[in-house]
């Protein structure tokens, strides 16, 4: 499990801990260009996140035929992926250098400098969108053979490269907000040239197949809704935070963001166990699968309580790294609390997340997280600013979101169902 897990956190966090340093280095630049980063790379998180399925949908397939013994085929799972990366990114990058300026408006709560920022660093970044989601799919089909040590040598080029950069683009270059969209798709160039470079070293034939292309959209169709109605709930919830005010809206972008970063440190966690499982399933050993289940549910909760403790004791340290301003500070120490608590919660839900998306049993995630969202997140994010409640019913309503989902894993793991999931890689 940790032999797996730990490769996978470092993927996982260096996008989001890049991100991590472009805000505190952003945030230097005054609460517009803060605020505009929240509005453009709140709607560049959402593509990616959308089609994050290109990553999980390709682990749980590639699994399954790498634990019934056939590697060839779940590296052809890997091409297939990476022909429908490249589709998807260019519709992406096309639908933000038409739609932009709309967009970050519409997100921003309308017209003026935030809005200007905010298209202006979109446009430049998603001309990354296509290099990005080559890279979820390499990563993978390379989770789906275990072997995780080499896409995290590949993310750690890339994100070096930006780390590297942004600074230096942002300031001593004097291209402002525009420098750190300009480092984030450096980074994601290196990366993605490195994934293809890994899937053309196999024996394996590059022609696209319609038919396992359709297989992979069928398998990531609940994924992608699932992606889509979250997604659109952190949408919901910015553009609120952003009536409310600027200091709200850079508040919000310092604690979402950490919130992005560690729910991905925990998600080191669910890709172990999704690789685990779909190779258990496909080896027909469901006892052996169970057990990761078990296990992976322990270390998704101790792992949440020491990141909760650990918040809450470098909360003076942390936040002055990102802004001065005493407004946005105040702000953010509401959300902290927030942010704090939630992490035990989220441990164990990320963790069976990815058991159950080993398994194939994409269909019920996809429902509990719908659920959870119109339930929670949304009601509550809604009438946050009409009650007064401001972020902290926004961040009331996020963590009542992570505390449903948590009921409906439990209880969808404690059962059997889960064991018999749709996950027959056929195509």
């Amino acid at each position: 499990m940790l032999a797996l897990a730990a490769p996978a956190l470092v993927v996982l966090a260096a996008e989001p801990l890049y991100l991590l340093v472009d805000t505190a280095v952003v945030g230097n630049l005054g609460t517009v260009a803060l605020g505009g980063l929240a509005v453009g790379g709140g709607l560049l998180a959402w593509a990616a996140a959308l089609l994050n399925f290109l990553a999980y949908g390709t682990t749980a397939r590639a699994a399954r035929r790498a634990g019934a013994g056939d590697r060839a085929g779940a590296v052809a799972e890997g091409v297939q992926a990476t022909w429908l990366a490249l589709a998807l990114g260019l519709a992406v990058l096309l639908l933000f250098q038409l739609l932009a300026g709309p967009l970050t408006r519409l997100l921003a709560g309308g017209d003026g400098p935030v809005a200007a920022a905010g298209e202006g660093w979109l446009r430049v970044a998603s001309l990354g969108a296509p290099l990005l989601l080559v890279s979820l799919a390499g990563n993978g089909w390379l989770r789906g053979v275990q072997e995780l040590r080499r896409p995290m040598r590949y993310v750690l080029v890339g994100s070096t490269a930006s780390l590297v950069l942004c600074p230096l683009l942002v300031h001593p270059a004097g291209l402002g907000l525009v420098g750190s969209a300009v480092a984030n798709v450096a980074g994601q160039a290196l990366t993605a040239v490195l994934f293809v470079r890994a899937v053309l070293r196999e024996d394996v034939p590059w022609r696209p197949r319609l038919a396992a292309l359709r297989a992979q959209l069928v398998i990531g169709r609940d994924l992608l809704l699932r992606a889509a109605v979250l997604q659109v709930a952190f949408l919901v919830a910015t553009g609120v935070v952003a009536r409310a005010g600027t200091a709200e809206l850079g508040a919000h972008q310092i604690a979402v963001q950490l919130f992005f970063f560690l729910a991905l440190v925990l998600d080191a966690y669910a890709i172990a166990a999704q690789t685990l499982v779909g190779q258990a399933l496909g080896a027909a050993r469901p006892d052996a699968a169970r057990d990761t289940a078990r296990r992976v549910t322990l270390w998704g909760l101790g792992t949440g309580v020491v990141v909760a403790g650990v918040l809450l004791a470098l909360r003076p340290v942390v936040l002055p790294l990102f802004t001065d301003d005493p407004a946005v500070l105040a702000q953010a120490v509401v959300a902290w609390w927030f942010l704090a608590a939630v992490q035990p919660l989220a441990g164990v839900v990320f963790a069976l997340d990815g058991v159950l998306m080993g398994a194939g049993d994409v269909g019920y995630l996809r429902t509990v997280t719908i659920g959870a969202a119109l339930v929670g997140f949304v009601p509550l994010s809604l009438l946050a600013v009409p009650l007064g409640w401001g972020l902290a019913g926004v961040w009331t309503g996020l963590t009542l979101f992570v505390a449903l989902r948590l009921v409906g894993v439990l209880v969808r793991v404690a059962g059997d169902r889960w064991l018999q999931a749709p996950g027959t890689v056929t195509a």
